[in-house]
């Protein structure tokens, strides 16, 4: 599932408010999945769930620091997102297990 996932995946570049100045969105058949800002010694991760997505990322593995930030985050008619700081290969995990809970279908 994953390696068709990432076969799908278009890259795009947005202009951004940081200092960086773009942002780069993750979408399959146009639609976002995650949103990747660089910074100077990081990388930061946002993403967006749906109830039902939610729902699946609370009974999931994902750590307990990004349930409790979806948890926190106050629920939107696109749903809950977070953003979070990555700044090591350690939390790629993290990040694919959050875009296969976004892709699962109904």
């Amino acid at each position: 599932m994953v390696k068709d996932m990432l076969s799908s995946l278009d890259i795009k570049w947005r202009p951004s408010k940081t200092e960086f100045g773009r942002t780069c969105l993750l979408q399959q058949k146009k639609r976002t999945l995650l949103y990747l800002t660089p910074h100077k010694e990081e990388i930061t991760v946002a993403i967006v769930l749906g109830e039902r997505a939610y729902g699946l990322a609370l009974a999931s593995s994902l750590p307990g620091a990004i349930k409790a930030m979806f948890s926190e985050a106050r629920p939107y008619a696109e749903g809950r997102g977070i953003r979070f700081p990555v700044s090591s290969s350690s939390d790629i995990p993290t990040i694919k297990k959050l875009v296969e809970i976004k892709i699962t279908p109904k």
